[in-house]
């Protein structure tokens, strides 16, 4: 891979060394120039002479931060859906704000853009910082940050509607946003709401019922002084997609096959239904001390519910025809794949025949459920503690139960910019940060039985003793309905405290930053059922989790000419273990993973940048270490034939490569773009894991090596490029296309495939031996999109938008754009628990028209 870097690298040197050749002469110019420039150029014809001409100017702008990249853009738009990420980082190492307050969740670190979700008119302002850059709003992380503007008087006044058609996730969109700008009166108002519906996604049993709201408000008390009020939600019910092997792909002739879902009375329904709902409210206080002194100063408050559907089942048999008792009701499952039968010639033909030709078969059969849980009689005297004689009803052997994460957090943060000088500019500011993730199930529905028994059923096949199977030792063989909490109830405590700064300097030929900030997070569990595997650790708050953090940054911008720039850019931060990870099993017990450390990043930088009226390109070296992470999952272990916790620290990650993109204007009327981005992305140490039965604390292996190092990162594609043409006609209309390929797309490996006691038995001359080893890199694949648009004016005060695009032109639908290796496994049958995989949909399309007065 890395040969394959220096390769990259060179290409990409060479394009770059072509495209500046093209870059005309012309005066000093920053970047807010050139983005608002608007002018004709004919095909330049210039000289070495002409493009250095420049060289000897003595106060040459920089940088701006914030501008339109070209790299950013296109990777953020045209390769999300192919799971491409800028440099491998994880949503959690980007800072997210609206209005300057941070959004990105406390518990895992991630933003989740669903939270304003259909609001894109209110949220579309907002300036995005890549990298380990400046950030005057906050320190950032080493992907960058990005601030959303929602402030009232910054919305310019007009009226907005908008509709849009798809056939992707939602079918129809509308939108609605009014702003009336700073008035006389010294109020600004802006409101918007939203609503996108779809009976049907792309993906069969799929559905998506969602709304958006938002209002702000800002009242001018004086030339210096600004009080604003932000609110906004986006209420959203969707049904899921799932995800399966590529044998069920291959029998159903589908590779977006989903299991969730099947028909009940004839109509479709989903298993796996996500409804959130989790508004913002925003108190803002905008403070102008001088023309070169700001602070803003807020108060955040969230809350609301996070809800996600599945499937439960007891001592259930599989409602189709099949001899097979005691496994789920799922289609997919593996026992009702014809691989299982591999050595059964007429079941293995049976389950063929049934998959490819019943469709039935490979869907939930709700109403069979629903005829299990209605004959299901309760009758007997005494079984599982309950008292036959005293209760009456059919007992559920399925249900759905609905898993609750609730949301309540309050938010303070206070930042200043100050220009003390042409040259010099301060920043700083806290952020604080008070959470509680209510965390418990309920029971949603019971498929037509009366009630379920509040016990672990996995716990009931391990000990006699009548304890140990209750959920909640206070209220033991409790009877739930739909409505009540069962099975586990804690509340996730999330306290942080931050305090950065920052420092500018801007000289004829360079440019500094340097910036700093440390912080304090601490972290308890309250549990709220006392569990009868673990009554002593259960209930109650847990010990207090502290962790101190600092990260300092800095940079440089060399200023070869006005157009011409070399940056450098490094940083080094610690950041604390997320909630979600320190945990063994936070559902039941506060007992934390072996070794939990703070993580340590470390990152850098270097670019080489042109900015010019027909060319912008940026070409960018980068390399990042992270340090001591925690990686833990719970799940079916086939060696110990139980429910088992996987405990890893220490896992070591580095993410090197390289970036480039070029803005090219070829004419005055047609414009061309090339971006290509590559990484190496591997797991670079052998960390050590702790393995703990579920049901008890007995640690089933200790500090065992997992060896995978050098292992690629998967489930992302590591190689992205494309190249894009696009013509803007003067009587304003434009049409487009681009070109994308994908390439070096790893599976996620399972860590415990990669130990010492997987391979026992085995030689490494055998072939199971790389079976079990080897990690699965997919195919690469070329897609194409297009896109065209048209602006009408009326009357100098209407205007009408139309935009439509289509991606996947060639509707390629064989394009598997990631996948995971199952965590349960056989090494003595590897292919029993194949990976499973996604795949990027097919020809979509996406037609939006906007009326604007």
């Amino acid at each position: 891979m890395n040969k394959t870097i220096s390769i990259f690298t060179g290409l990409l040197l060479l394009l770059s060394a072509a495209v500046i050749a093209q870059v005309p002469p012309g005066e000093n110019e920053s970047d807010t120039t050139l983005v608002e420039r608007s002018q004709d150029f004919d095909f330049p014809s210039i000289s070495i002479e002409d493009i250095e001409g420049d060289a000897e100017s003595h106060d040459i702008s920089s940088l701006l931060q914030g501008s339109r990249d070209i790299y950013v853009s296109t990777a953020g738009f045209n390769f999300g859906p192919a799971r491409y990420r800028i440099r491998g980082y994880d949503s959690e190492n980007t800072v997210v704000m609206i209005n300057g307050i941070p959004v990105n969740d406390p518990e895992t670190g991630r933003a989740f853009y669903s939270t304003w979700g259909g609001l894109n008119d209110a949220t579309r302002m907002s300036v995005s910082h890549s990298g380990i850059g400046i950030a005057r709003e906050n320190f950032g992380g080493i992907g960058g940050a990005t601030n959303i503007t929602t402030r009232a008087s910054m919305y310019s006044p007009n009226t907005r509607l908008t509709y849009s058609n798809s056939n992707r996730s939602y079918t129809h969109r509308a939108m609605f946003t009014h702003s009336t700008g700073m008035q006389d009166n010294g109020w600004a108002f802006t409101l918007s709401g939203s609503r996108r519906v779809a009976e049907e996604g792309y993906v069969e049993g799929t559905f998506y019922d969602a709304y958006g709201y938002f209002f702000s408000a800002e009242r001018r008390l004086n030339d210096r002084h600004s009080l604003g009020l932000i609110a906004f939600g986006a209420p959203s019910k969707t049904g899921r997609p799932g995800v399966a092997t590529q044998e069920a792909y291959d029998l159903s002739g589908n590779n977006y096959y989903n299991p969730n879902w099947g028909f009940q009375n004839g109509e479709v329904r989903n298993s796996r239904i996500n409804n959130y709902h989790t508004p913002w409210l925003m108190l803002n206080h905008y403070f102008d001390v001088t023309s070169n002194i700001h602070i803003q100063t807020s108060a955040g408050y969230t809350f609301g519910k996070g809800s996600s559907t599945a499937l439960n089942w007891y001592n259930a048999t599989k409602p189709f025809d099949t001899p097979l008792e005691g496994h789920d009701p799922r289609p997919d499952y593996y026992r009702y794949l014809p691989s299982f039968y591999q050595n059964d010639p007429g079941n293995f033909e049976k389950y063929t025949n049934l998959w490819q030709n019943d469709e039935t078969f490979r869907q939930l059969n709700w109403d069979l459920m629903y005829q299990y849980n209605m004959k299901n009689l309760f009758t007997q005297p005494h079984v599982d503690g309950i008292d036959g004689n005293n209760v009456t009803g059919n007992r559920a052997m399925f249900m759905v139960e609905d898993r609750r994460n609730d949301r309540n957090q309050f938010v303070f943060n206070s930042f200043a910019n100050a220009q003390i000088n042409p040259q010099t500019t301060l920043s700083g500011g806290l952020n604080i940060s008070l959470a509680k993730t209510h965390q418990y199930k309920l029971v949603g529905d019971l498929l037509g039985a009366d009630w379920w028994v509040d016990i672990d059923q996995f716990a009931l096949r391990e000990s006699s003793d009548p304890d140990f199977s209750q959920n909640d030792l206070a209220t033991p063989n409790r009877l739930v309905t739909e409505g009540d909490r069962f099975g586990y109830d804690f509340t996730g405590n999330i306290n942080s405290y931050e305090l950065f700064a920052q420092s500018e300097w801007v000289l004829p030929r360079w440019d500094f930053f340097v910036a700093g900030n440390v912080s304090q997070t601490t972290f308890w569990r309250t549990g709220h059922m006392k569990n009868g595997r673990f009554p002593d650790n259960s209930l109650g708050d847990s010990e207090k989790q502290n962790f101190t953090n600092f990260g300092l940054k800095g940079g440089t911008t060399f200023k070869l000419t006005g157009r011409h720039y070399f940056t450098a850019n490094a940083a080094y931060m610690t950041r604390a273990p997320y909630f979600r990870d320190a945990y063994i099993s936070s559902r039941v017990r506060d007992d934390l993973i072996p070794v939990l450390n703070s993580e340590s990043i470390y990152s850098g930088d270097l670019s080489y940048i042109v900015r010019s009226p027909l060319v912008k390109t940026r070409l960018t070296l980068f390399l990042t270490q992270f340090q001591d992470q925690t990686w833990s999952r719970s799940f079916y272990h086939e060696e110990y034939r139980t429910f088992v916790n996987y405990s890893m620290h220490g896992v070591d990650q580095t993410h090197m490569g390289v970036e480039f993109g070029a803005d090219i204007k070829l004419s005055s009327t047609l414009d061309m773009s090339l971006m290509a981005g590559t990484g190496d992305y591997i797991y670079s140490n052998r960390p050590t894991v702790t393995i703990t039965r579920d049901n008890d604390r007995e640690i089933l292996a200790d500090e065992r090596t997992v060896y995978w190092k050098n292992y690629k990162v998967g489930g992302m594609t590591h190689t992205a490029a494309s190249a894009g043409l696009r013509y803007n006609s003067p009587r304003f209309w434009f049409m487009g296309t681009n070109v994308n390929y994908y390439d070096d797309i790893y599976i996620d490996i399972n860590p415990d495939r990669r130990t010492a006691q997987a391979l026992e038995g085995f030689l490494d001359t055998d072939p199971g031996w790389q079976g079990v080893i080897e990690q699965e890199k997919l195919n690469s694949a070329i897609t194409l999109d297009v896109f065209a648009g048209k602006s009408w004016r009326i009357d100098r005060q209407y205007f009408i938008n139309l935009n439509v695009s289509v991606n996947n032109v060639l509707d390629k639908q064989d394009f598997s754009m990631g996948g995971f290796e199952q965590l349960r496994y056989d090494a003595s049958s590897i292919d029993r628990f194949p990976p499973k995989y996604f795949y990027l949909y097919g020809r979509t399309f996406f037609i939006n028209l906007a009326f604007r007065m």
